[in-house]
């Protein structure tokens, strides 16, 4: 149970880095580095779900936290590179149809 979180930012645009698993146990980890980015104004934030095998509820309650805050800021959230699992999670929850979702990260950063 293990999360790391890295941020690498340009200008307008901050690319969250993802490794390990988004739960209960690390999601306040996750909360406290995404949250100052999407209260930034117009900013792209591309969160790059690749090294991610699994996510509960709490962290599906992060990324949906991060997507009102960045919507109220004028500011969008993306996801990349979500593997199947995780992406039928996204699909299950209905959260793909709020949440831009993209298979492919080389598209996008």
């Amino acid at each position: 149970m293990n999360l790391q979180v890295d941020v690498q930012g340009n200008g307008k645009k901050s690319v969250v880095k993802l490794s390990g698993e988004v739960d209960v146990y690390t999601a306040s980890v996750l909360k406290e580095k995404l949250n100052p980015i999407a209260q930034e104004a117009e900013q792209l934030i591309i969160i790059d779900l690749s090294d991610v095998h699994y996510i509960d509820s709490t962290g599906l309650g992060i990324f949906i936290g991060a997507l009102k805050t960045a919507d109220k800021s004028n500011s969008s959230l993306k996801i990349i590179g979500a593997n199947s699992r995780v992406k039928r999670l996204f699909e299950i929850t209905g959260l793909n149809e709020v949440i831009d979702i993209n298979e492919d990260q080389r598209e996008e950063v």
